[in-house]
């Protein structure tokens, strides 16, 4: 077949013009507006995107489930180490052991006075700053395999059971949203603040 200048322009034309269809190809698939097209809503900026669906009140409220560090948002209900110690005994035992020293996952006892050291061991005892994300890291995540199926009363407990087992509070002392906030954490005063409201700098 003859060749020529006309067939190597031709050549060249499909070249060129096979990216742009590809590039127009994929806009389509994607639902990219045609170049100088309006994006979907874009008329009428107060309807948003149109992605989603609008949260009820209750949805919103099975989530708003913050602890502060001063007890804000702390629910009713109460628990003491004794009732603590049932409830680990049937929930937790698997991943922590009877005693939260050892087990498949993090320790929960121990390690005080060792933060300083060559070898640290951080646990609710020794590490953390405040009993309220105690109660509110048990009521979120815990149990590991149902995550938020304790009762409010289970999750007092057990929070009092680990404040107990590391020496912190008595066996005996019942906590709830008046008297958690008040257990000073042997670690409370080991966090530095990175960013200082303004007028303290």
């Amino acid at each position: 077949m003859p060749s020529g200048p006309g067939r190597k322009g031709r050549r060249s034309s499909r070249r060129e013009t096979r990216p742009a269809l590809r590039s127009a190809a994929l806009a389509i698939a994607l639902g990219i507006p045609a170049a100088g097209a309006a994006w979907p809503g874009a008329l009428n900026a107060q309807e948003g995107p149109g992605l989603g669906v609008e949260l009820t009140p209750e949805q919103i409220a099975a989530w708003d489930i913050n602890i502060a560090p001063d007890g804000s948002g702390l629910p009713p209900g109460s628990g003491d180490a004794r009732e603590g110690a049932e409830v680990f005994a049937v929930q937790c035992i698997a991943c922590h052991t009877t005693d939260g020293s050892e087990g498949l996952n993090d320790r929960l006892v121990g390690g005080h006075g060792t933060l300083a050291s060559a070898a640290p061991v951080r646990t609710v005892g020794s590490f953390w700053p405040y009993a309220t994300t105690i109660f509110d890291y048990i009521r979120r995540a815990m149990p590991y395999a149902l995550p938020q199926s304790l009762s409010d009363d289970e999750t007092y407990a057990l929070t009092a059971y680990l404040l107990h087992l590391n020496g912190i509070i008595g066996e005996d002392e019942v906590m709830d949203a008046e008297s958690l906030p008040l257990v000073e954490m042997p670690n409370r005063d080991g966090f530095i603040v990175v960013w200082p409201p303004t007028e303290e700098r």
